[in-house]
């Protein structure tokens, strides 16, 4: 795997540590897991402590994002784009050499819109409502001033 004209030697082992994974990328371990939220194609299993367990297609996925951020000055949105773009042709080219239909990805669904319908009768019970509040207030008020004045005389 190279990045820029430098070649980068993969040790021959199954399962490789962040900190090993950032020396072999020559990045910091916070970049590793930053990319991790930006690319979900780079996803390592973690193992039962929680440490993340990365493989040899993990480590070339790592390079491969470091190579179109770092060295070819994609931006992320533009390094995702190129990613699934190679996906996409990896695919096709597996596809050609197997002699198999080439599905082409299902657009996304159509948004849908949801209006609610509010009848007008809804609008006006709601304003009879506080206007019957409001006369309520009113009556109680008045009720107690009667009560107050009645007790006076």
């Amino acid at each position: 795997m190279s990045t820029g004209q430098l070649q980068i030697e993969i040790p021959d082992k199954v399962f490789f540590r962040i900190g090993e994974v950032a020396r072999i990328a020559d990045v910091k371990p916070y970049v590793l897991r930053f990319w991790e939220s930006e690319f979900k194609s780079l996803k390592p299993a973690k193992g039962g402590s929680g440490q993340r367990r990365y493989r040899r297609s993990d480590i070339e996925q790592v390079l491969r994002i470091k190579e179109l951020l770092w060295d070819r000055k994609f931006t992320i949105a533009g390094a995702r784009d190129e990613l699934r773009g190679a996906s996409d042709r990896h695919r096709t080219r597996l596809a050609g050499q197997q002699n198999l239909p080439i599905v082409p990805p299902e657009p996304p669904p159509e948004p849908i819109t949801v209006t609610a319908a509010v009848s007008s009768h809804s609008v006006e019970d709601e304003v009879a409502r506080i206007a019957l509040s409001a006369v309520r207030r009113d009556l109680v008020e008045l009720k107690e001033r009667i009560r107050s004045l009645a007790a006076r005389s």
